[in-house]
């Protein structure tokens, strides 16, 4: 069967990220429809009213209603936003026990309907439910996918941006890995027009950034609880990627099945983004060092994702 075509865009999860996501998409003018999915209905109902007072401003008309899982059935990208949120002093990882119940209901309830087109997640870890939802959904690997790296990536370019003085859109350079704590920053390619970053700074300045990069959920989340705006307008990005089909390179987390001499696993990578999915892993060259790092780091993500699957 066809995927689905069309803009329509359910949204599971009305959350802080979640409602974010809606919002940018209704700013950016991205679909022609969203429905949105809660066990909050009173919230989600709430959010729908107060988006839908916006659409007036909005850059085209769009049709924003609560809905259940029956809306998924024509559909063309489901955003899995639901689930439990991380707390001061908690790692993304720990969250998997959680969440992982909660995912197999979701998108178990979603493929009944007959849904045939793109997942989307944003639940941390999010690597290992994008796993969770490619291995209970039963869709190919393409239409699948993680938020990965995307949020990280624009954290870094936002660093280097300020520490060059110039746009973070003239900026190229990848953190790739689990959306965590072993995540790596790829010095090896990172330039500015070309122009190579790493010889530009010292070994400490490199660490000082890259920290900041890794930490800034943590600091955020003291700060106010959680992240959400960075990552919805990375979600927004996404779709609007895949419902333009675009061909543009993101770092999200796909399916590796061989990339980097690693397989079954998904993690954040640059991957080419168009109507299909995730069509295409873009391997980058990576030193001695960026290797071994990417190698703990899907270490890191088996030794939590395996046991689950090997009961």
């Amino acid at each position: 069967m066809d995927l689905t075509q069309g803009s329509k865009v359910i949204l599971i999860g009305t959350g802080s990220v979640g409602s974010s996501y809606a919002y940018a998409l209704m700013n950016q003018g991205l679909c022609s429809e969203l429905v949105l999915i809660d066990i909050n209905e009173k919230k989600a109902k709430g959010d729908v009213k107060d988006l839908n007072h916006g659409v007036l401003y909005a850059p085209s008309t769009m049709k924003i209603k609560f809905g259940t899982y029956e809306e998924c059935k024509d559909a063309a990208i489901v955003v899995l936003c639901a689930g439990v949120a991380q707390k001061p002093g908690e790692t993304r990882l720990d969250l998997v026990n959680k969440n992982m119940k909660i995912f197999e209901s979701i998108v178990k309830s979603v493929m009944e309907t007959g849904f045939n087109g793109i997942f989307l997640v944003a639940t941390n870890p999010v690597d290992i439910l994008s796993y969770a939802t490619w291995k209970f959904s039963g869709l190919p690997k393409e239409r699948v996918i993680g938020s990965g790296t995307i949020l990280d990536s624009a954290r870094f370019r936002h660093l280097l941006a300020q520490e060059f003085r110039v746009t973070p859109t003239s900026v190229h350079g990848y953190i790739i890995g689990e959306h965590g704590d072993s995540e790596l920053a790829v010095w090896s390619s990172a330039n500015i027009s070309g122009n190579p970053i790493a010889p530009q700074l010292t070994e400490e300045r490199k660490n000082e950034i890259f920290a900041e990069v890794r930490d800034a959920a943590y600091e955020i989340i003291e700060a106010k609880g959680a992240t959400y705006y960075g990552i919805a307008m990375g979600l927004a990005r996404i779709t609007k990627a895949i419902l333009r089909d675009e061909d543009v390179v993101l770092p999200v987390s796909t399916l590796l099945n061989g990339e980097y001499g690693y397989e079954d696993v998904y993690i954040g990578v640059p991957t080419v983004i168009n109507r299909k999915g995730a069509v295409k892993i873009i391997e980058l060259s990576l030193d001695n060092q960026e290797r071994e790092r990417l190698s703990k780091s899907i270490a890191t993500l088996k030794e939590i994702q395996d046991p689950f699957w090997k009961k």
